[in-house]
């Protein structure tokens, strides 16, 4: 019986534990694996996602007594912690632009820095009824932010994994249920190649855009997200290239091209759309400061 098995046998054995007690241990358990730069976060959300409780009740509640049952299903979600796996794929869901999505293994986890992108869409001045297609859509975070902000706005999500697609279309019917947005249509479609041209206002993507060989993919919640949404051929240039190139026929006089890169990419990316013919080739910041993405317009 491995570490954390055998503390919560013990705690098992003692049928319960206060709750401000199980979430220090549990912290101290993901913490000693070594997994985690937010220990106590993910002790607290595993917890509570077992409880059915929200976060006030951890502060209202601490000296609430966790019975053998709840302590069983708890550890469950701890050791799957405690050997890497994501929060966000044992919670099942992740949030965006205030937007709940579902998510598990088919998808990337949206990560609040690609929040930068519907920042700066909301601030272009596109017409009323603009059409916007999302590439490689994923949970469909980019276009369902986008949709629960733009309502006139028509707006295309399209992802090649069917089971990306899946995810999206779950996501997109919850959202659309709950009338945060209208139901966003979805295409299996590799990036634009089946697509018209002179169709779109904008075209949005977070294309995969690593190195096959880059030791980061072998690193936090990355080694566990699909390869096949993270890596890119021609040391992760490849999908970025193809995009841009076919976004030129897409895209309608004067439309705009946006696309998500990695950090150290920013030079190499300008020059690649500035030489496919886009003017305006501006590099982007995320809230870290980091190099997050291009944006380009069609001449």
């Amino acid at each position: 019986m491995n570490t954390v098995h055998f503390f919560y046998y013990e705690l098992l054995v003692a049928m319960s534990i206060r709750l401000d007690q199980l979430v220090r241990n549990s912290a101290e358990a993901i913490a000693s694996a070594q997994h985690s730069d937010s220990a106590r976060l993910d002790a607290e959300l595993l917890v509570l996602q077992v409880l059915k409780k929200p976060r006030s009740f951890l502060y209202s509640h601490p000296e609430c007594l966790i019975d053998a049952d709840q302590l069983a299903a708890i550890n469950q979600l701890l050791q799957r912690r405690c050997e890497g796996i994501p929060v966000a794929y044992l919670l099942g869901q992740k949030e965006f632009w205030s937007l709940m999505l579902a998510v598990d293994e088919r998808v990337l986890i949206p990560r609040p820095e690609t929040e930068a992108i519907i920042d700066y869409v909301l601030q272009l001045a596109l017409p009323e009824q603009a059409s916007v297609i999302d590439l490689g859509t994923g949970s469909g975070a980019i276009a369902l932010a986008l949709a629960s902000e733009k309502p006139n706005y028509f707006i295309v999500a399209s992802d090649y994994s069917e089971g990306a697609l899946a995810v999206a279309k779950q996501n997109a019917q919850q959202l659309a249920a709950n009338g945060v947005c209208h139901e966003v249509p979805l295409l299996r479609g590799d990036w634009l190649s089946a697509l018209g041209k002179n169709t779109f206002d904008l075209v949005v993507s977070n294309p995969p855009y690593i190195d096959a060989q880059d030791p980061h993919l072998q690193q936090g919640d990355v080694r566990f997200e699909p390869l096949s949404a993270l890596v890119s051929k021609d040391f992760g240039y490849d999908d970025i290239q193809i995009i841009s190139r076919q976004a030129k026929d897409c895209l309608k006089s004067g439309g705009h091209l946006i696309i998500e890169h990695g950090y150290d990419q920013r030079e190499a990316i300008i020059k690649m759309i500035e030489a496919e013919g886009y003017r305006s080739v501006i590099d982007h910041d995320d809230l870290n400061a980091m190099p997050r993405f291009v944006t380009a317009i069609k001449a």
